[in-house]
């Protein structure tokens, strides 16, 4: 007997079970009882012989055999009428590796787990995945290793993910903008943060600082307000682009205070640092970890930090929620998962980085660079995204940007 496996299309579906055709045992990571299984991949099996053929949808997955991992074929048998002793052999090497097999989450990880970080190597999203990488492969017992797959403003990233198998071995620490921003930026976006993904748990935020050219006479927020609104668009600001938190925390600035500013985009943050630094626009927003060796250094002038209150580390830079009330801005950093990836792999995966994200050493290491702790569970982190994107999306819509 050959057996053939094609892939076509579907999602969690039953075994369908034809005229004449017992049960089918299914070698494969999933779970069942009697003689229904489930897992995640819709495939056909053709089974052929010399006198007849016949087709029966199945479902397919990974298949941990005793030899290892497999992907797009494995074994099975058919249960027919007994008429043969090889029909016996087949049954009964089915029956003892589905038997062998783990079910889905619960020996979970049993090979090295990929995080997808949708930028490139060396920013901030980066760092802070590389940092809960090597703790998660210290808690979990197996290698936790990130892929940088940038692009687009990080949705060539999350295309990636969304197209990996929900099964706890592909999975991605990101930014806010990608899940939150990206969607109102742009008309057509292969993704959709509610449908396509699943929230594991949220790990840091950037504090963000607003900061001027010391030419520019302003030492206050108040002070930058009022000059503002006596130069309509006479005030320009820096961008590391189109879309980029620095562009959309301006924005939001602006229209919380009711001010005109001129918006020139850079291309990365680098260049727009050393446009403010340099005096080619007058303000800027960036990280405070990006911005304070230049403020210590007198470069430039540092106004207010973007968080709800001052930071313990800088006392001396007041909040900008101090003039305007309730204004915060800073991104955030968290884990994601594809669509239906078992429960259970995502409350050990949460479990894990909440721990690493409460551990005191990662604490120091993260504060001393003027990263805040933020760590949320999985319903915390999913009300921030939706929150986040009805915000942007008011903050988009009343600025008409159109991402690039």
């Amino acid at each position: 007997m050959r057996v053939h496996l094609k892939r076509v299309l579907g999602s969690w579906n039953q075994v369908a079970r034809q005229p004449r055709c017992a049960p089918l045992p299914l070698v494969g990571r999933g779970w069942g009882q009697g003689n229904r299984i489930w897992v995640n991949k819709y495939e056909s099996l053709t089974e052929r012989t010399e006198s007849k053929s016949s087709e029966i949808p199945v479902l397919f997955t990974h298949m941990r055999l005793p030899w290892g991992w497999g992907w797009g074929s494995c074994d099975v048998a058919m249960l027919r009428p007994i008429a043969t002793l090889g029909t016996v052999v087949l049954l009964a090497f089915a029956l003892a590796t589905a038997a062998w097999a783990q079910p889905s989450g619960q020996a979970w990880p049993q090979r090295p787990v990929k995080m997808i970080v949708p930028f490139p190597a060396g920013g901030g999203t980066d760092f802070i995945a590389r940092l809960a990488a090597r703790h998660l492969s210290d808690r979990l017992g197996q290698q936790v290793f990130v892929e940088n797959r940038a692009g687009a403003n990080g949705a060539v990233g999350l295309q990636a993910l969304m197209q990996s198998d929900p099964d706890g071995y592909t999975i991605s620490t990101c930014s806010d903008t990608p899940l939150v921003v990206n969607p109102s930026l742009y008309e057509k976006l292969p993704y959709s943060p509610l449908r396509d993904f699943v929230p594991v748990a949220n790990m840091v935020r950037f504090p963000g600082m607003l900061a001027v050219h010391p030419s520019v006479p302003a030492r206050s927020v108040a002070e930058l307000i009022a000059l503002a609104k006596a130069k309509p668009g006479g005030l320009a600001y820096a961008s590391a682009g189109v879309g980029n938190f620095s562009h959309l925390a301006m924005e939001l600035f602006s229209q919380a205070t009711g001010v005109k500013l001129l918006h020139v985009p850079y291309k990365g943050t680098g260049p727009a640092s050393l446009a403010l630094i340099g005096g080619e626009v007058q303000m800027g927003f960036n990280n405070v970890q990006t911005l304070l060796q230049t403020v210590q250094s007198g470069q430039v002038i540092g106004l207010a930090v973007a968080e709800p209150k001052r930071m313990p580390a800088l006392p001396g830079i007041p909040a900008v929620a101090e003039t305007v009330p309730g204004f915060e801005m800073a991104p955030w950093v968290g884990v994601i998962a594809p669509a239906k990836t078992p429960k259970e792999i995502v409350d050990r995966l949460s479990r894990e980085t909440l721990a690493v994200m409460h551990d005191p050493q990662v604490v120091k290491q993260l504060t001393d660079q003027q990263v805040t702790p933020f760590a949320l569970e999985p319903d915390e982190l999913g009300r921030l995204i939706r929150k986040d994107l009805e915000k942007w999306a008011g903050v988009i819509k009343t600025a008409g940007i159109k991402g690039e």
